[in-house]
């Protein structure tokens, strides 16, 4: 059986996707959670501050989720609040990459997902921290893919908005999810199992020939209007 770590899978995406990798995959999950349910082996570990936890086995698959939606006028966001996304973002996937690059090298086919944002190729107001920050991931996506081919794949997802905890300041009243649907040619939001979907496709062998990308996953929002 294959052997995934999930960082992030307490709740949205990662909840989701470690709901859908069970029957294929024996799923280890890393989060500041104390229990993740439904899961082979849970850890509880700040990924930014604490020591992360050894795994013997090898490990078929990493995907790394936490990630922020901190959206503001440029001129009101401080240096320190693009230094915390960045750390959140980039350096959390950084150090759990490098922790446990070992277990993904002695596994047969090992596949690493990291997660972008549509607002990195296509611009929107008030999303300069996050955008920063995913940008950052969208280089070394391609950057790991290049290093680590062909022993380990590494892609990432780039979804819109997405019905999760995550979003939630954005969504609380039906009129802000209407609009957002709206904006997107699809005409509804993304929800967590969406972009499972693709993660757990990009981890599975029938994306072995796919390595290097970042993959859209957002309503048509970055390619089409309507």
């Amino acid at each position: 059986m294959r052997n995934v770590l999930i960082v992030g899978a307490s709740s949205g995406i990662g909840g989701a996707l470690a709901g859908l990798a069970q029957p294929q995959c024996q799923v280890y999950s890393l989060s500041r959670s104390a229990v993740v349910a439904n899961v082979f082996r849970h850890f509880s570990c700040d990924v930014l501050s604490d020591s992360l936890p050894v795994i013997d086995e090898p490990l078929h698959g990493l995907v790394y989720c936490p990630g922020s939606i901190n959206l503001k006028p440029f001129a009101r966001i401080k240096p320190e609040e693009f230094s915390a996304d960045l750390e959140l973002n980039l350096i959390g996937a950084v150090r759990c990459l490098q922790h446990y690059q070992r277990n993904l090298q002695a596994a047969e086919g090992a596949s690493v997902v990291l997660f972008s944002t549509v607002a990195v190729q296509t611009g929107f107001p008030y999303h300069a921290t996050v955008s920063a920050s995913k940008g950052a991931i969208e280089g070394l996506t391609r950057a790991l893919a290049a290093e680590w081919a062909p022993k380990i794949r590494v892609n990432a997802i780039a979804p819109s908005l997405t019905d999760t905890p995550l979003a939630e300041s954005l969504l609380r009243e039906d009129s802000k999810k209407q609009a957002a649907a709206a904006r997107h040619p699809l005409k509804r939001l993304g929800e967590a199992k969406d972009i499972a979907q693709m993660a757990l496709f990009l981890l599975s062998e029938n994306a072995a020939w796919i390595t290097g990308q970042v993959m859209h996953v957002d309503g048509g929002i970055s390619a089409i209007k309507t």
